[in-house]
């Protein structure tokens, strides 16, 4: 995933030459840390980039989107890179290379990833929206590995597989933002081929389908 982009101008009124979501997303950041997420307002975030209530809304639903917009880019992208991904490579093979090309994490981006984790964490409201998000890329891994496997993604092993492999990741991450001493691709990939080794795609083929609703 490419890094954060530098802060934008702040302070001027209209929209200023190159505005975008990383830049309000980055105007934001600074405001929930600095007053937290609860008492800073849509208004709060436009005002202090410098444009109007209404160019926010072209970018973001709403102020909590702002906080899941980069995980939410990379299922869009990790849905492309299962697209693209060669057939001739292995089930479990394929899944590690697509999840870790589209995390381009470096460890300089550490952060202002433990502050938005941070803000997550300490907003109720934000933690019972997590759940949403990590289902959608969950779901991008499974429908991916029925594929594969030839059978329905509601089915016991491309469930099992997308669950496995987002829990597989979220420690990689988690590890990776404690130490933030390499790249997070450094920690997917340990990860995800210790996750690999327990998952033979011919063994699989062999196993009943079972766990898909008639």
């Amino acid at each position: 995933m490419a890094s954060p982009a530098a802060s934008p101008t702040i302070g001027r009124r209209g929209r200023p030459p190159g505005t975008s979501a990383r830049e309000l997303e980055v105007v934001a950041l600074r405001l929930f840390a600095r007053h937290g997420f609860p008492d800073t307002t849509v208004e709060q975030i436009a005002a202090a980039a410098g444009v109007s209530r209404r160019t926010f809304f072209r970018y973001f639903d709403s102020k909590a989107d702002v906080l899941w917009h980069a995980f939410d880019g990379e299922v869009a992208a990790l849905r492309a890179a299962f697209a693209d991904v060669s057939p001739r490579l292995p089930l479990m093979t394929a899944i590690r290379a697509a999840v870790v090309g589209v995390n381009r994490y470096r460890a300089e981006d550490v952060p202002e990833l433990r502050t938005r984790m941070n803000l997550i964490s300490s907003d109720p409201t934000l933690q019972a929206s997590a759940s949403l998000h990590y289902d959608a890329w969950e779901r991008a891994v499974s429908e991916f590995a029925a594929g594969r496997l030839g059978e329905p993604p509601d089915s016991l092993q491309p469930l099992a597989i997308g669950r496995t492999t987002l829990a597989a990741s979220r420690a990689a991450y988690d590890r990776w933002l404690s130490r933030a001493d390499a790249d997070l691709t450094v920690y997917l990939e340990v990860a995800l081929r210790g996750l690999a080794a327990g998952y033979d795609e011919k063994r699989l083929a062999t196993l009943p389908t079972v766990g898909t609703e008639e």
